[in-house]
Protein backbone atom coordinates (compact mmCIF):
# COMPACT_ATOMS: atom_id res chain seq x y z
CA UNK A 1 0.00 0.00 0.00
CA UNK A 2 1.20 3.45 -0.91
CA UNK A 3 -0.44 6.80 -0.49
CA UNK A 4 -0.12 10.53 -0.74
CA UNK A 5 -1.77 13.46 0.92
CA UNK A 6 -1.74 16.49 -1.28
CA UNK A 7 -0.92 19.98 -0.01
CA UNK A 8 -2.49 22.41 -2.40
CA UNK A 9 -2.70 26.14 -1.73
CA UNK A 10 -6.23 27.47 -1.76
CA UNK A 11 -6.56 30.65 -3.80
CA UNK A 12 -8.71 33.60 -2.90
CA UNK A 13 -12.06 33.98 -4.56
CA UNK A 14 -14.31 36.93 -5.31
CA UNK A 15 -18.07 37.05 -5.62
CA UNK A 16 -19.93 39.48 -7.85
CA UNK A 17 -23.72 39.73 -7.85
CA UNK A 18 -25.07 40.89 -11.19
CA UNK A 19 -28.70 41.43 -12.07
CA UNK A 20 -30.77 43.09 -14.75
CA UNK A 21 -33.35 43.68 -12.02
CA UNK A 22 -33.00 44.67 -8.38
CA UNK A 23 -31.72 41.65 -6.49
CA UNK A 24 -34.78 40.16 -4.80
CA UNK A 25 -34.98 39.12 -1.19
CA UNK A 26 -34.11 35.48 -0.76
CA UNK A 27 -36.79 33.73 1.28
CA UNK A 28 -36.09 30.51 3.09
CA UNK A 29 -35.75 27.66 0.61
CA UNK A 30 -38.50 25.10 0.15
CA UNK A 31 -38.24 21.87 2.07
CA UNK A 32 -36.52 20.01 -0.76
CA UNK A 33 -33.71 22.56 -1.12
CA UNK A 34 -30.41 22.86 0.70
CA UNK A 35 -30.24 25.18 3.69
CA UNK A 36 -27.37 26.55 5.72
CA UNK A 37 -28.06 24.02 8.48
CA UNK A 38 -27.54 21.13 6.06
CA UNK A 39 -23.80 21.70 6.32
CA UNK A 40 -23.96 19.85 9.65
CA UNK A 41 -25.44 16.77 7.93
CA UNK A 42 -23.00 16.75 5.02
CA UNK A 43 -20.32 14.04 5.30
CA UNK A 44 -17.11 13.45 3.37
CA UNK A 45 -15.31 10.18 2.64
CA UNK A 46 -11.63 10.97 2.20
CA UNK A 47 -8.08 9.58 2.26
CA UNK A 48 -8.92 6.05 1.01
CA UNK A 49 -6.23 3.47 1.81
CA UNK A 50 -6.36 0.22 -0.13
CA UNK A 51 -5.03 -2.83 1.71
CA UNK A 52 -1.83 -4.50 0.46
CA UNK A 53 -3.86 -7.42 -0.94
CA UNK A 54 -6.32 -5.04 -2.66
CA UNK A 55 -9.39 -6.47 -0.93
CA UNK A 56 -10.36 -3.72 1.53
CA UNK A 57 -10.22 0.04 1.89
CA UNK A 58 -9.88 2.07 5.07
CA UNK A 59 -11.06 5.66 4.72
CA UNK A 60 -11.62 8.78 6.80
CA UNK A 61 -15.24 9.77 7.29
CA UNK A 62 -15.63 13.45 8.21
CA UNK A 63 -18.70 15.01 9.76
CA UNK A 64 -19.79 18.08 11.75
CA UNK A 65 -21.51 18.37 15.12
CA UNK A 66 -24.26 20.96 15.41
CA UNK A 67 -23.96 21.29 19.19
CA UNK A 68 -20.21 21.98 19.37
CA UNK A 69 -19.94 23.66 15.91
CA UNK A 70 -16.85 21.53 15.22
CA UNK A 71 -15.76 19.03 12.61
CA UNK A 72 -14.70 15.49 13.53
CA UNK A 73 -13.54 12.39 11.69
CA UNK A 74 -13.49 8.62 12.25
CA UNK A 75 -12.00 5.66 10.39
CA UNK A 76 -14.20 3.23 8.45
CA UNK A 77 -13.35 0.02 6.58
CA UNK A 78 -15.14 -1.43 3.55
CA UNK A 79 -14.64 -4.33 1.14
CA UNK A 80 -13.78 -3.35 -2.43
CA UNK A 81 -17.11 -4.82 -3.58
CA UNK A 82 -18.92 -2.37 -1.30
CA UNK A 83 -19.78 -4.87 1.41
CA UNK A 84 -19.04 -4.80 5.14
CA UNK A 85 -18.92 -1.02 5.49
CA UNK A 86 -18.32 -0.46 9.20
CA UNK A 87 -16.51 1.88 11.60
CA UNK A 88 -13.09 1.18 13.07
CA UNK A 89 -13.23 4.20 15.39
CA UNK A 90 -16.11 6.25 16.75
CA UNK A 91 -16.71 9.34 18.86
CA UNK A 92 -16.16 13.08 18.59
CA UNK A 93 -12.47 12.86 17.73
CA UNK A 94 -10.09 13.74 14.92
CA UNK A 95 -8.99 10.31 13.64
CA UNK A 96 -6.95 10.64 10.45
CA UNK A 97 -4.10 9.40 8.22
CA UNK A 98 -4.79 5.63 8.34
CA UNK A 99 -1.88 3.56 6.97
CA UNK A 100 -1.83 -0.22 6.52
CA UNK A 101 1.09 -2.24 7.83
CA UNK A 102 2.94 -4.12 5.05
CA UNK A 103 1.37 -7.46 6.05
CA UNK A 104 -2.14 -5.97 6.29
CA UNK A 105 -2.67 -6.99 9.94
CA UNK A 106 -2.46 -3.54 11.54
CA UNK A 107 -3.29 0.06 10.79
CA UNK A 108 -1.43 3.12 12.09
CA UNK A 109 -3.27 6.41 12.35
CA UNK A 110 -3.27 9.73 14.16
CA UNK A 111 -5.92 10.77 16.68
CA UNK A 112 -6.59 13.55 19.17
CA UNK A 113 -8.78 11.38 21.41
CA UNK A 114 -6.43 11.95 24.34
CA UNK A 115 -5.58 15.60 23.69
CA UNK A 116 -2.75 16.51 21.32
CA UNK A 117 -2.84 14.19 18.27
CA UNK A 118 -0.63 11.12 18.62
CA UNK A 119 0.14 7.98 16.58
CA UNK A 120 -1.92 4.89 17.38
CA UNK A 121 -1.81 1.32 16.05
CA UNK A 122 -4.84 -0.96 15.83
CA UNK A 123 -4.71 -4.74 15.34
CA UNK A 124 -7.46 -5.59 12.87
CA UNK A 125 -8.04 -9.15 14.05
CA UNK A 126 -8.72 -8.23 17.68
CA UNK A 127 -9.51 -4.50 17.63
CA UNK A 128 -6.86 -3.88 20.27
CA UNK A 129 -5.33 -0.40 20.04
CA UNK A 130 -2.07 0.99 21.39
CA UNK A 131 -0.91 4.58 21.60
CA UNK A 132 2.68 4.78 20.33
CA UNK A 133 3.74 8.38 20.93
CA UNK A 134 3.58 11.07 23.58
CA UNK A 135 4.61 14.13 21.59
CA UNK A 136 4.36 17.81 22.43
CA UNK A 137 3.31 18.65 18.85
CA UNK A 138 1.10 16.69 16.43
CA UNK A 139 2.78 14.08 14.19
CA UNK A 140 2.16 13.96 10.45
CA UNK A 141 2.59 11.55 7.53
CA UNK A 142 3.09 8.21 9.35
CA UNK A 143 4.59 5.52 7.10
CA UNK A 144 5.51 1.91 7.92
CA UNK A 145 8.94 0.43 7.33
CA UNK A 146 8.96 -2.50 4.87
CA UNK A 147 9.41 -5.05 7.68
CA UNK A 148 6.62 -3.50 9.78
CA UNK A 149 8.91 -2.84 12.76
CA UNK A 150 9.13 0.96 12.60
CA UNK A 151 6.97 3.93 11.66
CA UNK A 152 8.45 7.13 10.25
CA UNK A 153 6.72 10.48 10.73
CA UNK A 154 7.42 14.20 11.00
CA UNK A 155 6.76 16.52 13.91
CA UNK A 156 7.70 19.98 15.04
CA UNK A 157 10.75 20.55 17.23
CA UNK A 158 10.47 23.85 19.10
CA UNK A 159 13.35 26.22 19.67
CA UNK A 160 13.73 29.10 22.08
CA UNK A 161 12.41 32.34 20.64
CA UNK A 162 15.03 34.98 19.81
CA UNK A 163 15.55 37.76 22.36
CA UNK A 164 16.77 41.30 21.91
CA UNK A 165 16.91 42.08 25.63
CA UNK A 166 16.45 40.51 29.04
CA UNK A 167 13.36 41.79 30.82
CA UNK A 168 12.93 41.96 34.58
CA UNK A 169 10.73 39.34 36.21
CA UNK A 170 7.37 40.54 37.60
CA UNK A 171 6.91 40.37 41.36
CA UNK A 172 4.85 37.53 42.76
CA UNK A 173 1.14 38.06 42.11
CA UNK A 174 1.67 40.77 39.51
CA UNK A 175 -0.21 40.67 36.21
CA UNK A 176 1.98 42.17 33.51
CA UNK A 177 1.25 42.40 29.81
CA UNK A 178 2.70 39.72 27.59
CA UNK A 179 6.31 40.49 26.58
CA UNK A 180 7.10 41.66 23.07
CA UNK A 181 7.54 39.02 20.38
CA UNK A 182 10.76 39.05 18.36
CA UNK A 183 10.44 37.83 14.77
CA UNK A 184 13.55 37.04 12.72
CA UNK A 185 11.97 34.90 9.97
CA UNK A 186 10.62 35.90 6.58
CA UNK A 187 7.85 33.29 6.85
CA UNK A 188 6.47 33.93 10.33
CA UNK A 189 2.74 33.37 9.78
CA UNK A 190 0.66 31.31 7.39
CA UNK A 191 -2.96 30.94 6.34
CA UNK A 192 -4.72 28.50 8.65
CA UNK A 193 -1.75 28.27 11.01
CA UNK A 194 -1.55 31.82 12.34
CA UNK A 195 1.77 32.94 13.79
CA UNK A 196 4.37 30.19 13.50
CA UNK A 197 6.30 29.03 16.55
CA UNK A 198 10.10 29.19 16.43
CA UNK A 199 11.57 25.85 15.48
CA UNK A 200 11.72 23.29 12.68
CA UNK A 201 9.83 20.20 11.54
CA UNK A 202 11.99 17.06 11.49
CA UNK A 203 11.84 13.44 10.45
CA UNK A 204 11.52 10.76 13.15
CA UNK A 205 11.10 6.99 13.51
CA UNK A 206 9.42 5.10 16.36
CA UNK A 207 9.24 1.33 17.02
CA UNK A 208 5.90 -0.07 15.83
CA UNK A 209 5.35 -1.75 19.21
CA UNK A 210 5.93 1.55 21.02
CA UNK A 211 9.00 3.20 22.44
CA UNK A 212 11.06 6.34 22.18
CA UNK A 213 10.90 8.31 18.90
CA UNK A 214 14.32 8.98 17.39
CA UNK A 215 15.08 12.08 15.31
CA UNK A 216 16.58 11.30 11.90
CA UNK A 217 16.93 14.70 10.16
CA UNK A 218 18.87 17.58 11.66
CA UNK A 219 19.82 21.18 11.00
CA UNK A 220 17.87 24.42 10.79
CA UNK A 221 15.73 23.25 7.88
CA UNK A 222 12.04 22.50 7.47
CA UNK A 223 11.24 18.87 6.67
CA UNK A 224 7.49 19.40 6.66
CA UNK A 225 4.86 21.69 8.10
CA UNK A 226 1.92 23.44 6.47
CA UNK A 227 3.84 26.57 5.51
CA UNK A 228 6.79 24.84 3.84
CA UNK A 229 7.33 22.61 0.82
CA UNK A 230 8.27 19.07 1.80
CA UNK A 231 6.90 15.65 0.94
CA UNK A 232 6.05 12.69 3.13
CA UNK A 233 9.01 10.34 3.51
CA UNK A 234 9.14 6.92 1.83
CA UNK A 235 11.24 3.94 2.88
CA UNK A 236 13.76 2.18 0.68
CA UNK A 237 12.77 -1.50 0.22
CA UNK A 238 15.72 -2.63 2.35
CA UNK A 239 14.57 -0.39 5.24
CA UNK A 240 17.94 1.35 5.52
CA UNK A 241 16.96 4.76 4.17
CA UNK A 242 14.17 7.31 4.16
CA UNK A 243 13.70 9.36 0.99
CA UNK A 244 12.11 12.80 1.30
CA UNK A 245 11.96 16.07 -0.61
CA UNK A 246 12.76 19.26 1.32
CA UNK A 247 14.66 22.56 1.03
CA UNK A 248 17.94 22.19 2.93
CA UNK A 249 19.57 25.49 2.04
CA UNK A 250 20.14 28.52 4.31
CA UNK A 251 17.95 30.78 2.17
CA UNK A 252 15.04 28.34 2.02
CA UNK A 253 12.58 31.17 2.71
CA UNK A 254 13.76 33.04 -0.39
CA UNK A 255 13.57 29.98 -2.67
CA UNK A 256 10.38 28.23 -1.52
CA UNK A 257 10.13 26.04 -4.64
CA UNK A 258 13.71 24.80 -4.83
CA UNK A 259 13.27 21.40 -3.19
CA UNK A 260 15.65 18.50 -3.65
CA UNK A 261 15.18 14.82 -2.97
CA UNK A 262 17.34 13.60 -0.10
CA UNK A 263 18.35 10.20 1.21
CA UNK A 264 18.46 9.94 5.03
CA UNK A 265 20.24 7.03 6.68
CA UNK A 266 17.98 5.52 9.34
CA UNK A 267 21.02 4.25 11.25
CA UNK A 268 22.84 7.54 11.79
CA UNK A 269 20.90 10.34 10.06
CA UNK A 270 23.53 10.88 7.36
CA UNK A 271 21.97 12.84 4.51
CA UNK A 272 22.76 12.80 0.79
CA UNK A 273 21.07 14.78 -2.02
CA UNK A 274 19.84 12.75 -4.98
CA UNK A 275 18.82 15.73 -7.15
CA UNK A 276 20.70 18.95 -7.87
CA UNK A 277 18.79 21.28 -10.14
CA UNK A 278 17.15 24.69 -9.92
CA UNK A 279 13.49 24.08 -9.33
CA UNK A 280 11.23 21.71 -7.41
CA UNK A 281 11.91 17.99 -7.08
CA UNK A 282 9.05 16.60 -5.03
CA UNK A 283 7.04 13.55 -3.93
CA UNK A 284 9.57 10.74 -4.46
CA UNK A 285 8.17 7.24 -4.98
CA UNK A 286 10.50 4.22 -5.03
CA UNK A 287 9.83 1.35 -7.41
CA UNK A 288 8.97 -2.01 -5.82
CA UNK A 289 12.38 -3.43 -6.81
CA UNK A 290 14.17 -0.40 -5.34
CA UNK A 291 16.00 0.48 -8.56
CA UNK A 292 14.13 3.65 -9.63
CA UNK A 293 12.64 6.76 -8.05
CA UNK A 294 9.69 8.57 -9.63
CA UNK A 295 9.14 12.22 -8.72
CA UNK A 296 7.64 15.48 -9.98
CA UNK A 297 9.15 18.87 -10.77
CA UNK A 298 10.38 21.30 -13.41
CA UNK A 299 13.41 23.42 -14.33
CA UNK A 300 12.55 26.76 -12.78
CA UNK A 301 12.56 29.61 -15.29
CA UNK A 302 11.10 32.10 -12.79
CA UNK A 303 7.90 32.64 -14.71
CA UNK A 304 4.40 32.73 -13.33
CA UNK A 305 3.31 29.22 -14.21
CA UNK A 306 5.26 26.18 -15.37
CA UNK A 307 3.91 22.71 -16.04
CA UNK A 308 5.07 20.15 -13.50
CA UNK A 309 6.48 17.02 -15.17
CA UNK A 310 6.72 13.43 -14.00
CA UNK A 311 10.33 12.22 -13.85
CA UNK A 312 12.13 8.99 -13.09
CA UNK A 313 15.77 8.53 -12.07
CA UNK A 314 17.99 5.73 -10.93
CA UNK A 315 18.06 4.99 -7.22
CA UNK A 316 21.38 6.86 -6.82
CA UNK A 317 20.02 9.96 -8.57
CA UNK A 318 21.66 9.35 -11.93
CA UNK A 319 19.99 9.48 -15.34
CA UNK A 320 16.94 11.65 -14.57
CA UNK A 321 14.46 11.78 -17.45
CA UNK A 322 10.97 13.18 -17.99
CA UNK A 323 8.23 10.64 -18.64
CA UNK A 324 5.33 13.07 -19.13
CA UNK A 325 7.06 15.55 -21.47
CA UNK A 326 4.29 15.13 -24.07
CA UNK A 327 1.53 15.87 -21.55
CA UNK A 328 0.81 19.61 -21.31
CA UNK A 329 -0.72 19.19 -17.86
CA UNK A 330 0.65 19.16 -14.30
CA UNK A 331 1.67 15.71 -13.09
CA UNK A 332 1.22 15.29 -9.34
CA UNK A 333 1.76 12.73 -6.57
CA UNK A 334 3.26 9.70 -8.32
CA UNK A 335 2.81 6.19 -6.89
CA UNK A 336 4.08 2.97 -8.44
CA UNK A 337 1.75 0.16 -9.35
CA UNK A 338 2.47 -2.61 -6.89
CA UNK A 339 3.71 -4.92 -9.66
CA UNK A 340 6.08 -2.22 -10.96
CA UNK A 341 4.40 -2.10 -14.37
CA UNK A 342 3.89 1.67 -14.34
CA UNK A 343 3.46 4.84 -12.30
CA UNK A 344 0.13 6.31 -11.28
CA UNK A 345 -0.21 10.09 -10.95
CA UNK A 346 -2.89 12.78 -10.83
CA UNK A 347 -3.43 15.47 -13.44
CA UNK A 348 -6.13 18.09 -13.98
CA UNK A 349 -7.59 18.35 -17.47
CA UNK A 350 -10.18 21.05 -18.20
CA UNK A 351 -11.33 21.22 -14.61
CA UNK A 352 -11.51 17.47 -14.08
CA UNK A 353 -8.96 15.60 -11.96
CA UNK A 354 -7.84 12.32 -13.52
CA UNK A 355 -5.64 9.40 -12.51
CA UNK A 356 -3.05 8.59 -15.16
CA UNK A 357 -0.91 5.48 -15.52
CA UNK A 358 2.35 5.87 -17.43
CA UNK A 359 4.90 3.22 -18.34
CA UNK A 360 8.64 3.73 -18.50
CA UNK A 361 8.49 4.20 -22.28
CA UNK A 362 6.13 7.18 -21.83
CA UNK A 363 2.91 5.43 -22.82
CA UNK A 364 0.07 7.14 -20.95
CA UNK A 365 -3.54 6.20 -20.40
CA UNK A 366 -6.24 7.46 -18.07
CA UNK A 367 -7.17 5.00 -15.33
CA UNK A 368 -9.90 7.10 -13.67
CA UNK A 369 -11.64 10.47 -13.89
CA UNK A 370 -13.88 12.57 -11.64
CA UNK A 371 -11.50 12.58 -8.68
CA UNK A 372 -12.42 15.16 -6.06
CA UNK A 373 -12.08 15.83 -2.39
CA UNK A 374 -13.49 17.68 0.60
CA UNK A 375 -12.15 20.96 -0.79
CA UNK A 376 -14.93 20.76 -3.37
CA UNK A 377 -14.29 23.61 -5.76
CA UNK A 378 -10.53 23.14 -6.05
CA UNK A 379 -10.48 19.34 -6.20
CA UNK A 380 -8.01 18.15 -3.55
CA UNK A 381 -8.59 14.53 -4.48
CA UNK A 382 -6.51 11.69 -3.06
CA UNK A 383 -5.78 8.09 -4.00
CA UNK A 384 -3.79 5.06 -2.93
CA UNK A 385 -2.64 1.82 -4.54
CA UNK A 386 -2.93 -1.79 -3.43
CA UNK A 387 -3.15 -5.34 -4.70
CA UNK A 388 -1.34 -6.03 -7.96
CA UNK A 389 -2.58 -3.01 -9.96
CA UNK A 390 -5.50 -1.74 -7.90
CA UNK A 391 -6.29 1.74 -6.63
CA UNK A 392 -8.79 3.61 -4.47
CA UNK A 393 -9.83 7.22 -5.16
CA UNK A 394 -11.98 9.97 -3.75
CA UNK A 395 -14.85 10.35 -6.22
CA UNK A 396 -16.80 13.58 -6.76
CA UNK A 397 -19.36 14.87 -9.23
CA UNK A 398 -21.53 18.00 -9.22
CA UNK A 399 -24.13 16.06 -7.19
CA UNK A 400 -21.75 13.75 -5.31
CA UNK A 401 -19.80 15.62 -2.59
CA UNK A 402 -17.08 13.04 -1.87
CA UNK A 403 -17.24 9.23 -1.89
CA UNK A 404 -14.82 6.33 -2.35
CA UNK A 405 -14.26 4.57 -5.67
CA UNK A 406 -12.06 1.60 -6.56
CA UNK A 407 -10.61 0.30 -9.81
CA UNK A 408 -7.67 -1.47 -11.39
CA UNK A 409 -5.10 -0.54 -13.98
CA UNK A 410 -6.41 -3.39 -16.13
CA UNK A 411 -9.10 -1.07 -17.44
CA UNK A 412 -12.21 -1.99 -15.49
CA UNK A 413 -14.51 0.97 -14.80
CA UNK A 414 -14.30 2.64 -11.41
CA UNK A 415 -16.87 1.37 -8.93
CA UNK A 416 -18.16 3.82 -6.31
CA UNK A 417 -18.51 1.82 -3.09
CA UNK A 418 -19.78 4.41 -0.58
CA UNK A 419 -22.75 6.76 -0.53
CA UNK A 420 -22.25 8.72 2.68
CA UNK A 421 -24.70 11.51 1.75
CA UNK A 422 -27.60 9.57 0.27
CA UNK A 423 -29.53 9.97 3.52
CA UNK A 424 -29.37 13.77 3.08
CA UNK A 425 -29.36 14.36 -0.67
CA UNK A 426 -32.03 11.78 -1.51
CA UNK A 427 -34.52 14.26 -0.04
CA UNK A 428 -33.02 17.39 -1.60
CA UNK A 429 -33.27 18.85 -5.09
CA UNK A 430 -29.90 20.24 -6.12
CA UNK A 431 -29.23 22.81 -8.77
CA UNK A 432 -28.38 21.44 -12.21
CA UNK A 433 -24.76 22.11 -13.22
CA UNK A 434 -24.22 22.85 -16.92
CA UNK A 435 -20.83 23.15 -18.63
CA UNK A 436 -20.48 26.18 -20.93
CA UNK A 437 -17.80 27.44 -23.30
CA UNK A 438 -17.61 31.02 -24.55
CA UNK A 439 -15.23 33.22 -26.55
CA UNK A 440 -13.18 35.95 -24.94
CA UNK A 441 -14.20 39.38 -26.19
CA UNK A 442 -10.48 40.25 -26.36
CA UNK A 443 -9.09 37.60 -28.67
CA UNK A 444 -11.80 34.94 -29.16
CA UNK A 445 -9.95 32.54 -26.87
CA UNK A 446 -12.17 29.67 -25.71
CA UNK A 447 -12.99 29.85 -21.99
CA UNK A 448 -14.67 27.09 -19.99
CA UNK A 449 -17.15 27.60 -17.20
CA UNK A 450 -20.11 26.08 -15.42
CA UNK A 451 -23.57 27.37 -14.53
CA UNK A 452 -25.48 26.19 -11.46
CA UNK A 453 -29.21 26.70 -11.95
CA UNK A 454 -31.73 27.02 -9.13
CA UNK A 455 -33.68 23.83 -8.40
CA UNK A 456 -36.84 23.59 -10.55
CA UNK A 457 -35.27 26.18 -12.89
CA UNK A 458 -37.70 28.02 -15.17
CA UNK A 459 -35.82 29.46 -18.19
CA UNK A 460 -38.72 31.83 -18.91
CA UNK A 461 -38.06 33.76 -15.72
CA UNK A 462 -35.26 36.21 -14.95
CA UNK A 463 -32.90 35.33 -12.12
CA UNK A 464 -30.14 37.29 -10.35
CA UNK A 465 -26.66 36.10 -11.26
CA UNK A 466 -23.73 35.44 -8.95
CA UNK A 467 -20.34 35.39 -10.67
CA UNK A 468 -17.88 33.44 -8.49
CA UNK A 469 -14.23 34.08 -9.42
CA UNK A 470 -11.33 31.96 -8.23
CA UNK A 471 -8.01 33.44 -7.26
CA UNK A 472 -4.54 32.05 -7.57
CA UNK A 473 -4.83 32.48 -10.48
CA UNK A 474 -2.97 29.16 -10.88
CA UNK A 475 -5.82 26.90 -9.82
CA UNK A 476 -8.95 25.58 -11.46
CA UNK A 477 -12.64 25.16 -10.83
CA UNK A 478 -14.40 22.13 -12.25
CA UNK A 479 -17.40 19.84 -12.39
CA UNK A 480 -17.21 19.02 -8.69
CA UNK A 481 -19.72 19.43 -5.88
CA UNK A 482 -19.60 22.78 -4.11
CA UNK A 483 -21.88 23.34 -1.13
CA UNK A 484 -21.73 27.15 -1.21
CA UNK A 485 -22.67 27.37 -4.87
CA UNK A 486 -25.52 24.92 -4.36
CA UNK A 487 -26.70 26.97 -1.39
CA UNK A 488 -26.83 30.13 -3.51
CA UNK A 489 -28.75 28.24 -6.19
CA UNK A 490 -31.21 27.02 -3.55
CA UNK A 491 -31.84 30.70 -2.75
CA UNK A 492 -32.84 31.39 -6.35
CA UNK A 493 -29.57 32.61 -7.85
CA UNK A 494 -27.95 31.44 -11.07
CA UNK A 495 -24.26 30.88 -10.29
CA UNK A 496 -21.57 31.19 -12.96
CA UNK A 497 -18.01 30.06 -12.24
CA UNK A 498 -15.29 29.92 -14.87
CA UNK A 499 -11.65 29.14 -15.55
CA UNK A 500 -10.38 32.36 -17.15
CA UNK A 501 -6.91 32.73 -18.62
CA UNK A 502 -4.33 32.06 -15.95
CA UNK A 503 -6.17 28.95 -14.76
CA UNK A 504 -4.49 25.57 -14.69
CA UNK A 505 -5.59 22.34 -16.42
CA UNK A 506 -5.42 23.87 -19.92
CA UNK A 507 -1.68 23.82 -20.49
CA UNK A 508 1.26 26.14 -19.87
CA UNK A 509 0.44 28.70 -22.55
CA UNK A 510 -3.08 29.22 -21.20
CA UNK A 511 -1.80 29.39 -17.62
CA UNK A 512 0.55 32.22 -18.55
Amino acid sequence: MKTFVPKRAMGLFLVLIVSVLPVPATPAPAGDRLTEMDVFDLEQATDPQMSPDGRRVIYVRKYADVFSDRRYSNLWIIDVDGGQNRPLTTGHHGDAAPRWSPDGTRVAYTSDREGIPQIYVRWLDSGQTARLTNLGFPPADPVWSPDGRQIAFTTFVAQEAPKVASLPAPPEGAKWAEPATTIDKLVYRFNGEGYLKPGYTHLFVVPAEGGTPRQISSGDFQHGGTAFTASAAVWSPDGRYLIQSAIRRPDYELEPLDTEIYEFSVADGAVRPLTRRKGPDDFPAISPDGKLIAYQGFDDRYQGYQVTRLYVMNRDGSNPRALSAKLDRDAAHPLWARDGSGIFFLYDDRGNTKLGLITLDGTLRTAASNIGGPGGTYGDGTYSTGGRRGFAITYARPHVPCDIGVGTADGSPVKVITAVNNDLLAHKTLGEVEEVWYESSLDKRKIEGWIVKPPHFDPKKKHPLILEIHGGPFANYGDRFDFMKQLWAARGYVVLYTNPRGSTSYGEEFGN
